[in-house]
């Protein structure tokens, strides 16, 4: 039994429950987690007595044999199912607890309510996991883990340099970026990272590319030309397409200048990434990390949502949040937040955001150590392309 499921069989006899089941696609990444099966249409996942259980249709049955982490994997046909209504299904999933050996499961909270109650009515006992255990096991990464995610980093990093050259690339015609000919837009920008991923072995298809105003939104995405001397904020978070762990990182450009408040803002806003990053270590807090980025902006006169919480421009988001097989996923870097502890995965970002002026994000990736934190990204942090 590995680390992480030894803690989930303790979280089981702390619920005094026999199995922890899921019900969903892999998609759900606590289902991906626990199964390791890509299964495109939901299946049951149990673990239970220290080993894991699948239940699949028989389209599937073949290659979750092959590729997941399933010590059992059974199939529809093994109890006489194949397209039967709402009823014989959930008759098929008591049965197949029944096989396993289990009467009382925890589910996720956001499981689906058809399944709880059906097997509710079939005699097992069903609770609700509401402290989401896998969820907090996830946050701490193996070593193979954060190895998966530095391989998506590299990704990242291939990527946002296909971006800068095309905007190192650019000329400038009445004010607009221009490349081949054409006007420069997010849309082509977007297209030369998504390309560059896929042929390393990454898929995104939410990357941020916004200039001027829009870069004032922390999640427009972007779109139209884009302007010589306006920020532009390129934020590029992809899946590697073949263990489905996510990266994250942003840089902020300008081609040309940018003038003197944009370029205060990116010199506070890389001294607040750094003084974030000097605070993350075993035992800190998500907070203590927050808090050292605030302090740099409230000291330099901008506001934070810490200093007020209705703020609308300023630093209006949290410092970081955790990366793995969701992009976003605990721990958090925000008030409030709990301590931090080796194996956790976090972004570190940082921003300043006004529409009158633009926006500014940087974005480093780090891994908690036994006594500090580790960089994963590699990648230079320059603001200005002349």
């Amino acid at each position: 039994m590995t680390r992480e499921l030894t803690a989930l069989a303790e979280t089981l006899a702390d619920a005094g429950r026999d199995g922890y089941l899921i019900d969903a696609d892999w998609e759900d990444p606590n289902q991906l987690y626990l199964s390791g099966f890509t299964g495109p249409d939901p299946f049951l996942t149990v673990y239970a007595d220290g080993g894991t259980h699948l239940l699949v249709s028989g389209l599937e049955y073949a290659r979750a044999k092959r590729s997941s982490r399933a010590d059992v994997v059974r199939r529809h046909a093994d109890y006489d199912f194949q397209y039967g209504g709402r009823e014989e299904r959930l008759d098929m999933y008591a049965a197949f607890l029944g096989d396993v050996g289990v009467e009382s499961v925890l589910m996720p909270a956001r499981g689906p309510l058809e399944t709880a109650d059906g097997l509710r009515d079939r005699g097992i006992d069903v609770a609700i996991d509401r402290e989401d255990a896998l969820t907090a096991l996830r946050a701490v990464k193996t070593d193979a883990e954060v190895d998966r995610i530095r391989t998506a980093q590299r990704a990242t990093e291939a990527a946002m340099a296909a971006a800068e050259s095309l905007l190192a690339a650019a000329g400038v015609d009445d004010g607009t970026l221009v490349h081949d000919g054409e006007p420069l837009t997010s849309e082509r920008v977007r297209e030369e990272i998504e390309v560059t991923l896929l042929r390393h072995g990454c898929a995104s298809a939410e990357t941020i590319v916004a200039g001027g105003a829009q870069a004032a939104d922390p999640h427009d995405r972007g779109s139209g030309p884009l302007a010589a001397g306006e920020s532009i904020v390129i934020d590029v978070f992809p899946r590697d397409t073949e263990t489905k762990y996510f990266a994250d990182m942003t840089r902020t450009f300008a081609v040309g200048d940018p003038g003197d408040t944009l370029r205060e803002w990116y010199d506070r806003t890389l001294e607040a990434l750094e003084a974030a990053v000097d605070a993350v270590e075993p035992g800190a807090t998500g907070e203590d990390v927050h808090v050292a980025a605030c302090e740099v902006y409230e000291d330099a006169g901008h506001p934070t949502l810490r200093s007020d919480p209705e703020a609308e421009t300023g630093f209006v988001h949290s410092t970081g949040h955790g990366v793995g097989l969701a992009v976003h996923e605990p721990p958090r870097l925000s008030m409030g937040a709990g301590e931090l502890e080796p194996g956790n995965v976090v972004t570190i970002e940082p921003g300043l955001y006004d529409p009158d002026v633009g926006g500014v994000r940087i974005e480093d990736l780090v891994v908690v150590t036994e006594d500090g934190c580790e960089t994963l990204t590699d990648y230079p942090k320059q603001f200005v392309i002349d």
